[in-house]
């Protein structure tokens, strides 16, 4: 395993963990790498320090492996208002909608129509398919991020 530390094209930092230096270049290859606070797709590489041992032994270790009075870095802290604001906001859509993925806009017309129960949904739509969905009159707001994607 290898961690990087990673940066999307809005300046936006934070690192992953890879299999190995090749499994991150086929990722950003097939364009599989995106920024989880604005989705963006253009993640490259950020300056990294490899990581030393000391030879420090063990026993001088808490349970964490850490030293115990090494401050643990926090990933998911925001760091600003508006990454504050995205997080907030994508908590609510996730919490309060069903995800649908590929299936949007089959999915909003059909609640449109009324052959699907009315529900808050968002999933995945090309830009053309969002601006039909509009003029056929079929409400939708483009979400500020990316849907989280699941392997199952």
């Amino acid at each position: 395993m290898i961690k990087f530390s990673l940066k999307c094209d809005q300046d936006h930092q934070f690192e992953s963990w890879f299999k190995s230096a090749a499994a991150y270049d086929a990722l950003a290859q097939a364009g599989h790498l995106t920024c989880a606070l604005c989705g963006s797709t253009k993640v490259t590489k950020g300056m990294m320090a490899p990581r030393v041992t000391t030879g420090e032994r063990r026993e001088n270790r808490g349970e964490d492996g850490q030293k115990p009075d090494a401050a643990v870095p926090v990933l998911s802290k925001p760091q600003s208002a508006l990454e504050e604001a995205l997080k907030a906001l994508r908590k609510e859509v996730e919490t309060s909608s069903e995800y649908v993925g590929d299936d949007f806009v089959r999915e909003a017309r059909a609640i449109h129509i009324g052959d699907a129960p009315d529900r808050s949904i968002y999933g995945e739509a090309r830009l053309d398919e969002a601006v039909a969905l509009i003029e056929e009159g079929i409400p939708l707001t483009p979400l500020p991020f990316r849907a989280k994607r699941t392997t199952s």
